[in-house]
C-alpha cells in the first residue's frame, strides 16, 4: 500500500489559462488532459498539481478536496481508511482515470485518493 504522487488541487473558471500558466511555472507540459463529462469539469495535470476547471456550480462539490493522492491499490486503501475512523464522502467510483475515493480524514480534512488504471 503506497501513496505514488500527491497533486495539490487548483481549481480555475478556464483550463487554458490556467493550464498555461503552471506548464510555463514549472516548465512541463501536462501528463495528461481531458473533460470529464458526468460531472461538468475538465482535468488536466501538471508535475504535483491537479487543475479542475469549470464553472463554480460544477466546482462546488469539489471545492473542499485539500489534495489527491495517487495510489498503487485503492482496494487497499479504502480497507484502511474505513478501520482508521475516515468518513467516506464519496464512495469508490469509476472516473476517466480509473478508481477514485473521497474520504474524510479523523482531523476534520477532505482528501480524494485514485488508483490509474493503464
Amino acid at each position: 500500500m503506497r501513496i505514488l504522487q500527491t497533486y495539490i488541487r487548483i481549481y480555475a473558471s478556464a483550463m487554458d489559462r490556467s493550464l498555461t500558466f503552471y506548464e510555463n511555472l514549472l516548465g512541463e507540459d501536462a501528463t495528461f488532459r481531458f473533460k470529464y463529462e458526468a460531472v461538468g469539469l475538465e482535468l488536466a495535470s501538471v508535475g504535483d498539481i491537479l487543475i479542475l476547471a469549470g464553472p463554480d456550480q460544477a466546482l462546488e462539490p469539489f471545492r473542499q478536496t485539500k489534495a489527491t493522492f495517487k495510489v498503487d491499490n485503492i482496494q487497499d486503501f479504502y480497507d484502511h481508511l474505513i478501520t482508521s475512523d475516515c468518513r467516506v464522502i464519496r464512495e469508490l467510483t469509476r472516473v476517466p482515470t480509473g478508481t477514485n475515493l473521497t474520504v474524510q480524514h479523523p482531523d476534520g480534512e477532505i482528501f480524494e485518493y485514485v488508483q490509474h488504471h493503464e
